[in-house]
């Protein structure tokens, strides 16, 4: 898991995601009862639905509120989320999975974009990553915490499932868990008296960075690049704060460092490109390797060059560069750069930018 600036907002994976969950940390309510096979007196109620007033705007739906959802026998699912998140990307298949089964059983899925980045706070992003990712639910515009905080929230991914009556009955922060998620919206339907409800799972269509981590081979943890946050910088004179500096990458690194080569600049949520040709090298163990990665003027476009241990990355490509390792950023989101087929190793990456201005933001892997 990792802090945002905030310090108090985390992005929770795995082993640590239900770590947190089974202790009830950053809920300002009693934790529910993790088992959705129990019957529904023993899921303690965790609170009411909290108004979601707040919100800057709302993208496929008009304004909701909590008012408005009570009392219509309807169940809601409240999802936190920002679009550059690796982990609610791979929650995401299961949430529009289930959106699209249960809607005309009465489950509404209300998607939360509380952002992270300064960039996410753009809607005109955060529109088109819906359209791009099939979101086609209701989605809040959190750009001031307002809905985050009256949930006492501090995770992404974040799941609430609200009963029909409006009281939080089962909360799961992170990844996983996707059966037990679905067992508790059929039965909270079910005591809503949806009709048609089944105990079948949902079959999810997952694409590109939605796949599922390769967990047993994943050694390598998320990084921000940004002088807030950074981690394991190896370049010589270390991360610091300046107009503009050459870097020079080292012949070796360890596992988990990396370095810049060329003229940058620390900012604190990102390393931006002064001059072209410039490169960052990361040391990794992991099948998926992403960069999250903005043009600093909006509209432009950035080409880059992936390297995997020297050599073009072949069958080991993301879906955002070619067999050759060419790709262009053109957008404020997250890049999928590299998926090694089978036997994941360590390996040496390397970025190579063919234009200046462009911000380089956070490591995330798979």
């Amino acid at each position: 898991m990792s802090f945002d600036i905030h310090g108090n907002r985390r992005h929770l994976i795995g082993a640590a995601a239900a770590a947190v969950a089974a202790a009830g940390f950053g809920l300002g309510f009693p934790r529910a009862q993790s088992s959705a096979t129990k019957p529904a007196e023993a899921w303690p109620t965790e609170g009411n639905l909290p108004p979601l007033v707040g919100a800057t705007e709302w993208l496929n739906s008009a304004p909701l509120t909590g008012a408005d959802l009570r009392g219509l026998r309807k169940v809601v699912l409240v999802n936190f989320w920002t679009y550059t998140c690796i982990n609610w990307l791979r929650q995401l298949p299961y949430v529009r999975g289930w959106a699209e089964k249960y809607k005309d059983q009465g489950l509404i899925v209300i998607g939360v974009h509380t952002p992270e980045f300064s960039f996410e706070h753009n809607v005109d992003n955060v529109r088109q990553a819906a359209r791009d990712m099939r979101m086609g639910y209701p989605i809040a515009i959190d750009n001031d915490y307002a809905i985050w905080d009256a949930f006492t929230n501090r995770y992404w991914p974040a799941l609430y499932f609200v009963d029909a009556n409006g009281n939080i009955r089962h909360h799961h922060f992170g990844e996983g868990a996707y059966e037990e998620s679905e067992r508790v919206i059929q039965q909270l339907l079910n005591e809503a008296r949806a009709s048609g409800i089944g105990a079948e799972l949902v079959t999810v269509d997952a694409r590109g960075a939605e796949v599922a981590a390769d967990w047993d081979d994943l050694k390598s943890p998320e990084n921000y690049l940004g002088l807030a946050r950074t981690e394991n910088f190896a370049s010589s004179g270390g991360a610091l704060r300046s107009n503009a500096r050459v870097y020079a990458a080292p012949a070796q690194l360890n596992l988990n460092y990396w370095a810049l080569a060329g003229n940058w600049t620390f900012e604190n949520e990102a390393v931006v490109l002064n001059e072209v040709n410039g490169r960052i090298v990361y040391q990794f163990h992991a099948r998926d390797l992403h960069l999250v990665m903005a043009p600093l003027t909006p509209g432009t476009s950035i080409g880059f060059h992936v390297l995997i241990d020297g050599l073009a990355p072949g069958a080991a490509h993301g879906f955002d560069v070619d067999d050759q390792g060419n790709g262009t950023v053109t957008q404020q989101r997250l890049y999928h750069l590299i998926r090694q087929p089978i036997p994941v190793a360590e390996r040496r990456f390397e970025i190579e930018f063919l234009d200046s201005g462009v911000g380089a933001y956070a490591f995330t892997f798979g």
